[in-house]
């Protein structure tokens, strides 16, 4: 099993419940820096922020998360997370929720390979690819 895990400058509690909401995931984890055993207490400051956050999908994917220390954080490049939607009236539907407060990289249309396809950035900076794949692909 292949499962993406995500860092986020102190947004991932707000990331994952936008992902819940637009993907119909369920939030399983969600375990803050306060929440760590007493010999491993937080970093001032960072009490609330997220140490570790799991979603599970209706399709049985598995999406985990944290807020990265800033000294540890990178802008993701060099990936997307790849949705697969059977409907493209859904794939549509999911991926302008995505892009909105985010930026279009390939706006969702039919292409050779696919009844729906489209690119973006959401507004959290993760980058994502919607894809309806056609008949046999």
């Amino acid at each position: 099993m292949l499962n993406a895990y995500l860092f986020y400058q102190d947004t991932c509690e707000a990331a994952f419940n936008f992902y819940a909401k637009v993907l119909g995931g369920k939030i399983d984890a969600m375990m803050r820096a306060s929440d760590a055993p007493p010999d491993m207490p937080a970093a001032p400051g960072r009490e609330k922020t997220i140490m570790h956050a799991r979603m599970s999908l209706p399709d049985g994917s598995v999406l985990m998360a944290s807020d990265a220390p800033a000294e540890h954080f990178h802008k993701p490049q060099g990936f997307s997370i790849s949705l697969t939607v059977k409907d493209p009236a859904d794939g549509e539907r999911k991926f302008n929720a995505l892009a909105d407060g985010g930026s279009v990289t390939m706006p969702f249309s039919k292409t050779f390979w696919a009844k729906g396809f489209g690119m973006c950035v959401d507004k959290f900076g993760i980058p994502w690819m919607v894809n309806c794949p056609a008949e046999g692909m």
